[in-house]
Parts: structure tokens; C-alpha cells; sequence
């Protein structure tokens, strides 16, 4: 049995070193169960990544590196690393050691239970900030009720699969990706494993707060309706105020013959209504932009260097 090892690296040459001693002793433990590859996904990183993934192939035949012609992002990084992936068992983890490797032996066992996939979740969050953690917990909240996509709160990208699910989510080709979404729409049964937060070993995360908004923003408009809806019924909502304004106005004149005075609030009301128009076209705005991108037809990622034989370098 095969399983393949998929690592996403955005200038991690600090953290590298560590998790490759960390990635081989798990392997040594599990060497009688499974033969292992390393993949990793260079993400267009501007330190020494890459040169150090090329040492470790030259040390490791297991070792397999993809490097990307520029940034695409990680989830391209991710979905190149699954479409290469040659195990029967599958797993995505991160390079800084928050997604520790040492959880790997106890995630074998639990597949053996049945499990299609068994997917990690943190309990905690100690250690980052709490403009940060109530956001996520908020986001999860949200996407959880306006879509069909089942994300656990604390759900990380770590994760160990079967080859059938591996393919259920490569088939999956849109531009614009949400692997944590994906994940849970294509279904197969799957065990969370909760564990404790885990400092990054080395680097600085690549993650903003600013950054992470428009992650979850992305992951809304790619699973849910919901704002199309919200738009919808805020214009039916003040159609319907509107006339009841008018109403009210010509009752009052016709009654008591008091004119309709003070421009302070008609300015306000017009304001009022401006931001609500723009608001409701942005949101259509960001689903037109979805599709424009997805007829476009651009490639996800462009690999530049690798020491794989037969891979397809455009897709």
C-alpha cells in the first residue's frame, strides 16, 4: 500500500528541515503498513525552499517536489498535489508543523475502522489572537447555516483519505477552490480527530487577519446562495417601506395639511438607500466575477520545475 504525503510550502525554508525529520520517523513507524511519497508543492516561494526540496530528493527518493512558476495560493498548491498524487491513501498537511505528523499513526488506525477519511480539528486556539478566533468561530457558524457544505469548527486542511474520495474531490475542477467546503460536499465518511493548537516551529504565518476575511468570503459565495437571497429581500423588504412612506405622506397631507419638510432627512434616507443599492450589487458583482473567472478557463497552477516523470505542467 502507497500512501502519498501532500505538503504545501510557501517560503518555509526554516520549517522544512524539521518537518522532514518529523515525516521520517512517522514512516519508520509505519513502515510495515505502508510505503510512503513526499510531495511537496512549492508555491512560488522567493526564500531557499526550493533549493532545500531539491537536497532532500537528491537524499530521499521518496521525496518528490512540484515548483510552481509563480504565488498561485495554497489551494491550487493543494489541488496540484492531490491530481499527482499517486497513493492509495492520501494526506494534505502543512509545513509548519501546526498540523503535527506524530498524529499520523493514530489516524491509520482509525481508517481501519471503515472510515473513508479521518480529518483533524483543533480544540483550541490558544496562542492566536482573539480578533482572529472569534472571526473563525463566527465564519463556521455562518457557512454551516446558509450552505450544504458540513465544516467542523476547527476544521484544519489535515487529512487522511481514500483514494475514492481523492478523486471525488480532483473532479471538482473550479478555478476559484474551497477545500474545506469540498471536503465536505463530496460526503464519504468521515472521523474528526480533535487535538490541541500547535505552535508554527519556525517561519512567520502567511495568514492576515485582512487575508483570512476574504478566504472566508470566498468559501461563502462559493457554497452558499445565501447573499443572492439577502439581496433579494432587502430590495423587496424596502420596496415595501417605501410604499408605506408614500402612504403615510399623503394621508398626512390630505388630513391635516401639513407639508412634508426637513431635507436633512430626505438626504439621509437617499444615502441610506445608495448604500443599500451598492451593497446588493457588490454581492451580485462577486458571484459575476466567479463565473468570469471560471469561462475563462485559466489554468489553476504552472508548474516551472520538477523531478516527477510524467507530470502535466499546466492545469
Amino acid at each position: 500500500m502507497l500512501t502519498s504525503l501532500i505538503i504545501p510550502c510557501y517560503n518555509e525554508e526554516q520549517a522544512l528541515p524539521i518537518l522532514y525529520r518529523s515525516l521520517w520517523e512517522v514512516a519508520e513507524e509505519l513502515g510495515k503498513t505502508s510505503e510512503f511519497e513526499f510531495i511537496f508543492v512549492d508555491d512560488g516561494s522567493r526564500d531557499g525552499t526550493l533549493r532545500l526540496l531539491k537536497e532532500l530528493a537528491d537524499q530521499d527518493e521518496r521525496v518528490a517536489y512540484l515548483a510552481f512558476s509563480r504565488n498561485f495560493g495554497k489551494e491550487a498548491a493543494m489541488y496540484a498535489g492531490l491530481k499527482n498524487a499517486r497513493g492509495d491513501y492520501v494526506a494534505i498537511m502543512d509545513a509548519d508543523m501546526q498540523d503535527p505528523p506524530s498524529l499520523l499513526p493514530e489516524m491509520f488506525r482509525l481508517m481501519e475502522e471503515g472510515y473513508d477519511s479521518v480529518a483533524t480539528r483543533r480544540v483550541s486556539r490558544a496562542g492566536e489572537p482573539r480578533l482572529r478566533s472569534l472571526g473563525a468561530r463566527m465564519f463556521y457558524r455562518v457557512i454551516n447555516r446558509i450552505s450544504d457544505a458540513d465544516i467542523v469548527d476547527g476544521a484544519r486542511d489535515f487529512r487522511l483519505m481514500k483514494r475514492e474520495m481523492v478523486d471525488a474531490v480532483v473532479a471538482m475542477s473550479e478555478y476559484h477552490r474551497f477545500s474545506k467546503g469540498i471536503f465536505g460536499w463530496v460526503g464519504f465518511r468521515t472521523c474528526w480527530l480533535p487535538f490541541e493548537n500547535v505552535e508554527r516551529a519556525a517561519g512567520e504565518t502567511k495568514w492576515s487577519f485582512w487575508g483570512l476575511l476574504k478566504y472566508s468570503v470566498e468559501g461563502i459565495i462559493n457554497f452558499s446562495q445565501a447573499p443572492l437571497s439577502i439581496a433579494s429581500w432587502c430590495g423587496i423588504g424596502l420596496t415595501g417601506v417605501s410604499f408605506l412612506m408614500v402612504l403615510f405622506i399623503v394621508v398626512r397631507k390630505l388630513l391635516f395639511g401639513d407639508p412634508v419638510a426637513g431635507w436633512p432627512s430626505l438626504a439621509c434616507i437617499i444615502v441610506f438607500l445608495g448604500g443599500i443599492q451598492l451593497l446588493c450589487m457588490g454581492i451580485m458583482g462577486q458571484y459575476i466575477a466567479k463565473t468570469y473567472m471560471e469561462v475563462k478557463g485559466r489554468p489553476h497552477y504552472i508548474i516551472g520545475e520538477t523531478n516527477r516523470d510524467g507530470v502535466k505542467k499546466i492545469s
